[in-house]
């Protein structure tokens, strides 16, 4: 057979993360604190910040040509759009603008004029494309238009003067062979000789080429681009709105609460999953007992139908009964790790009613000698028997020789309680020989015996058992057990001979009294004046009408007045 208690497959990634991810969802107040700063933030930037308005216009950049339809290779190739973006950004276009803008009555510096512009280039093209944002639609379409303006005239001036630079250098060659041409021509009169004719006609076609080149740069076309998008006023103020900044800050406020739950979970000394349970324990997982609001004051959820309660504790049972450590002694110590030993005590008793159910003969030792409860609570379902005649003749009459218990479980069997009573020296009382004339009653065949024993570190009576039942069955809230406690724990039982056989967890007890409160008011409601029912009598628990009324007794808190 397949042993139950498997091991936690330590190289499972999407297991691990998924942990993880639990883990963080456990801060459930950070995670909603971060949402709530991201969604203050993004509602602050969107109510507190003045609306802006982004105009654009586009302008196609070419360059000066003597004919623009000639076929060939075309001159706009030899234009570098970068730097006519650095250019069309520059102090010198501003200046240009801001004259212009002031002209039409908006005094503005360059330099703030430049502030609220952004050039691009798209892709693979020759367009620049000029996006200013102001604080007014009119605002952003004029200064957008100055600016594109502003650009092509500087850079039709600045063709313009290369092109006039050109045409000086040319001239400046041409005056002096002008000259010469004008000297030759009046020796050539003087029948003059052949090479004075050929220089003279070497001149001619000099000057004739420097007035062809004068001629084809007062022809080019010196038209810097085209606003081929003139900017419009915009009709809708720019950036992100109410709800994309409250979708943004919803996001960031989720990382910021991810955050601040990494942290917590970081620095949190509580155990953060079951497989730091295991590690710190030693010891494999048992169950984890559900959470259930039907039975308030129930200590039994063995007999009870549809419980899965019931159904988790008669698994833990069935693991237990096939484990190999568990087997060979048939003896099992319940505590908890420190505080209230209530649970335990309820784990306790259904473990034995679980083991009842397999047709084992169980019984269950309650060793809490400091606070006993467990009879108090099982109430009529306990009928007191004979002890055995060893523990008639021994005994006085004191725990544990003391009278027996048996517990029906409905449908499930009866087992034997030792229910534990106030003793002046409980260290002698849980060392007498009587216990562990008791505790090997296990060695009979098929026999089970349980041993409900005070919270292992808040007293030392649990390791006092320790050497007589070696299992041990820790039963803890993960939320409030921290790491440092299960070690001490499989330290201290280590220690003492005995092993830890597995964790039993159960949900936070602040959460079933939560959830069971409305239940009861409702009860209460229900069992008012004008019911048509008797009244209980004074320190008696209301019948609710519930089948499995016997097996358990509720908690009745008397009024000071009755007392």
């Amino acid at each position: 057979m397949t042993h139950p208690n498997r091991a936690l497959e330590d190289q499972d990634e999407p297991a691990l993360l998924r942990d993880q991810f639990r883990q963080l969802l456990r801060y459930r107040a950070l995670l909603a604190t971060g949402v709530a700063i991201g969604l203050l933030g993004g509602g602050y930037l969107a109510l507190s910040g003045e609306d802006t308005y982004t105009a654009t216009g586009e302008v196609q950049v070419r360059s000066a040509t003597a004919d623009p339809f000639a076929t060939g290779a075309a001159a706009d190739k030899g234009i570098n759009i970068g730097s006519e973006r650095q250019t069309a950004v520059s102090d010198t276009v501003g200046t240009l603008a801001a004259g212009t803008l002031l002209k039409a009555g908006d005094d503005v510096t360059a330099r703030s004029l430049l502030t609220g512009l952004q050039v691009t280039n798209p892709p693979n093209t020759l367009t620049l494309r000029f996006a200013y944002t102001g604080a007014t639609p009119e605002q952003a379409r004029a200064r957008a238009e100055a600016l594109a303006q502003a650009y092509l005239a500087h850079r039709r001036a600045r063709t313009e003067e290369s092109i006039e630079n050109m045409s000086d250098g040319y001239r400046a060659q041409l005056d002096p062979l002008e000259e010469k041409r004008d000297l030759l021509e009046e020796q050539t009169g003087l029948n003059a000789a052949d090479d004075v004719s050929s220089a003279r006609a070497n001149i001619i076609v000099a000057i004739s080429e420097l007035t062809r080149k004068i001629s084809e740069l007062k022809a080019l076309d010196t038209t810097p681009g085209y606003l081929n998008r003139k900017p419009v006023a915009p009709t809708s103020p720019t950036g992100p709105g109410l709800p994309l900044l409250l979708g943004l800050g919803g996001v960031v406020g989720l990382a910021l609460g991810l955050l601040l739950s990494w942290v917590r979970l970081v620095f949190d000394p509580a155990v953060r999953s079951t497989r730091e349970l295991v590690h710190s324990l030693g010891a494999p997982l048992l169950g984890t007992l559900p959470r259930e609001r039907g039975a308030a004051g129930a200590l039994l959820a063995i007999g009870r139908g549809g419980s899965r309660l019931a159904e988790e504790y008669r698994a833990v049972a069935f693991r237990l009964a096939y484990d190999p450590a568990f087997a060979g002694s048939r003896r099992l110590l319940v505590t908890a790790p420190r505080d209230d030993n209530a649970t335990a005590a309820a784990a306790a008793a259904n473990l034995a009613a679980a083991f009842a159910e397999m047709g084992r003969d169980v019984l269950l030792v309650e060793a809490d000698l400091r606070t006993p409860s467990l009879a108090r609570r099982l109430g009529s379902a306990a009928h007191e028997v004979r002890p055995p005649r060893w523990a008639a003749g021994e005994g006085d009459g004191s725990w544990p020789t003391g009278a027996r218990s048996n517990v029906d479980v409905p449908g499930s069997g009866a087992f034997a309680l030792v229910a534990g009573a106030p003793a002046e020296n409980v260290p002698r009382a849980l060392t007498s020989p009587s216990v562990g004339r008791i505790v090997a009653e296990a060695d009979r065949p098929g026999a089970v015996v349980i041993v409900l024993a005070p919270p292992v570190l808040s007293y030392a009576d649990a390791v006092a058992l320790v050497d007589r039942v070696a299992g041990v069955m820790i039963v803890c809230d993960p939320r409030e057990v921290h790491r440092s406690d299960l070690e001490r724990i499989r330290e201290i039982i280590g220690a003492s001979g005995g092993s830890v056989l597995g964790a039993l967890l159960h949900p936070s007890r602040g959460r079933l009294r939560r959830g069971e409160r409305t239940p009861k008011s409702a009860r209460l409601r229900a069992s008012g004046p004008g019911d048509g029912r008797p009244a209980p009598a004074p320190g008696a628990p209301a019948p609710t009408g519930d089948p499995t009324e016997t097996l358990g007794l509720r908690t009745v808190t008397v009024p000071a007045a009755r007392r």
